[in-house]
C-alpha cells in the first residue's frame, strides 16, 4: 500500500525549458482540496506568488503547477499574464475552476520564461497525470538541488500526509523556505490548515538558513482533501499554546488537540523538520551542517536574533567549514544583535557536549576532533531566561562560490 495521501495524482516532465532534465510539475486533487498557503516576503516577489496569493485567499485548491530551471520574476506585465496562463490553461485540461489552480516558477531570476513552452506543458496536465508519482514531482522542481526532496508517511490514524520540496541555494526564508508542497486525505479547515502551517512554519522551514537570502518565490502550501473522512482539528487555541511555551519543541502534545490532531501536528512538524535539514545539508556547496540552539533567553525574540547572526556569519560557517573552533567568532556574532545585549560573564558556550573555556587551549584536539563531523551543535546559554529557539544552517565552502560565479552564465 502506497504511503501517498488517497485522491491525488502527481507527475513531472521535461517540457524544454533548458535542457533535457525534468522542468515542469503537476499535482492534482480529484475534488476540491481545503488549502493554506504561505509565501515570500521579499518585496519583488515572482509573478506566480502575486497570482498564488489570489487564489489560495479561498481556501480551496485543486492542482499545483510549477516550472522549474526559468523563474518568472521581474518580468513585467508579460509575466504576470503568463502566471495567470499556467492556471487558465491547466484548469483548461484538468477541467476544474482557474482559481483552484496555484503557480510557481523557480530558477533564473529577471529572464521571461519560454511562453510557448509553458503553455504546452500546461495543455498536456490531463494526459500526463497518470498516478501519484510524487517522486518525479519532485524530481522535476529542483534546480541546483542535488537530492530530491520528498517524505510521506501513514499515521496511526489512516490518515497519510506527503510533502515535497526544493531548495539548495538563496536560502533564508521569512514564512518558509524555496517552495513546499504538503498534501493528505485528512479533512481539514481551510481556518485550522493555516493555524497549522505558521506553527510549523516557525519550527522547520523558517528556521534554516544557507546563506542569508531571502528568495522572491518562497512558498509553503498544504491541501486536505478529506478523502480519508478522518477530522484533524488544529484551531487558534493550538496555536496559541505553542507560541507561548518557551521551548523550541516540547515534545508534549497539546492539550487543545484531540489525539489524532496531535499526531497529525507532530507528524507534519517531523517531516518539515527532515526536509529543512535536508535542504541545509544540500546547500550549494555544503559539506556540513550546523544547528545553533541559543537557551536561556529572555525571549524567543532574543534567542531567535542571535541564532540567527550566528548561523549567517560567514566567519563562523569558514570556521566549521575549516574545523577551527574560534571561540571569538562566536563572541563577535552574539555581541553584534545590538539591540539585544548579554552580559558576557553570562555566556556558556557548548560545540557538542564539550563547553568551552575560554582560556588555555587544552580543548583543541578535542574540539578539532568534534569539527571534523559532517553534524555540528553550537549551544549558547544566554543566562537570562527560559527561552529558546534554533536555527539549521551550514558551512561555507569554495564550492559556494563557484556555484553561483557562474549561475547564469
Amino acid at each position: 500500500m502506497s504511503d501517498f495521501p488517497s485522491g491525488y495524482l502527481a507527475t513531472g516532465w521535461n517540457s524544454g525549458i533548458k535542457d533535457t532534465t525534468l522542468d515542469f510539475g503537476v499535482i492534482y486533487s480529484e475534488v476540491p482540496a481545503a488549502a493554506a498557503g504561505i509565501f515570500t516576503r521579499n518585496n519583488f516577489p515572482g509573478k506566480p506568488v502575486i497570482v498564488g496569493r489570489e487564489h489560495i485567499a479561498g481556501g480551496v485548491l485543486q492542482a499545483i503547477v510549477v516550472n522549474s530551471k526559468n523563474s518568472n520574476v521581474a518580468t513585467g506585465d508579460a509575466g504576470l499574464q503568463l502566471a495567470r496562463d499556467m492556471c487558465r490553461l491547466t484548469a483548461e485540461s484538468l477541467g476544474i475552476k482557474t482559481t483552484h489552480v496555484l503557480p510557481s516558477s523557480t530558477g533564473v531570476i529577471g529572464r521571461l520564461p519560454p511562453i510557448e513552452k509553458i503553455h504546452a506543458a500546461c495543455r498536456e496536465a490531463k494526459t500526463r497525470l497518470k498516478t501519484a508519482d510524487f517522486h518525479t514531482f519532485a524530481d522535476a522542481i529542483r534546480t541546483t538541488d542535488k537530492t530530491v526532496k520528498l517524505a510521506s508517511r501513514t499515521l496511526k490514524s489512516g490518515v497519510k500526509l506527503t510533502i515535497a520540496a526544493k531548495g539548495a541555494g538563496m536560502i533564508e526564508p521569512n514564512m518558509a523556505t524555496m517552495l513546499v508542497y504538503a498534501v493528505t486525505d485528512a479533512k481539514i479547515s481551510s481556518s485550522d490548515l493555516r493555524h497549522l502551517l505558521l506553527c510549523v512554519a516557525n519550527r522547520s522551514f523558517n528556521r534554516i538558513t544557507v546563506d542569508s537570502d531571502t528568495s522572491t518565490s518562497d512558498t509553503f502550501i498544504i491541501m486536505a482533501n478529506g478523502v480519508s473522512n478522518t477530522a484533524i482539528q488544529f484551531p487558534e487555541t493550538a496555536r496559541m499554546e505553542l507560541e507561548q511555551n518557551p521551548q523550541f519543541d516540547s515534545g508534549a502534545s497539546l492539550s487543545s488537540l484531540d489525539a489524532d490532531s496531535n499526531e497529525f501536528y507532530r507528524t507534519f512538524l517531523d517531516l518539515s523538520q527532515q526536509l529543512s535539514r535536508t535542504i541545509v545539508s544540500d546547500g550549494e556547496g555544503a559539506t556540513k551542517t550546523l544547528e545553533v540552539r541559543i537557551t536561556e533567553a529572555r525571549s524567543k525574540e532574543q534567542a531567535l536574533k542571535i541564532a540567527r547572526s550566528i548561523a549567517n556569519s560567514p566567519l563562523i560557517k569558514t570556521a566549521i567549514h575549516g574545523g577551527d573552533p574560534n571561540w571569538g567568532r562566536i563572541i563577535m556574532a552574539v555581541g553584534k544583535v545590538f539591540d539585544e545585549p548579554v552580559p558576557f560573564e553570562n555566556l556558556k558556550i557548548y560545540f557538542g557536549d564539550v563547553l568551552l573555556e575560554m582560556s588555555g587551549t587544552d580543548q583543541l584536539p578535542v574540539l578539532q576532533a568534534y569539527l571534523k563531523k559532517s553534524e555540528i551543535v553550537l549551544r549558547i546559554s544566554l543566562g537570562l531566561g527560559t527561552f529558546e529557539e534554533r536555527i539549521w544552517g551550514c558551512d561555507l565552502s569554495r564550492e559556494y562560490i563557484s556555484i553561483n560565479a557562474d549561475y547564469t552564465t
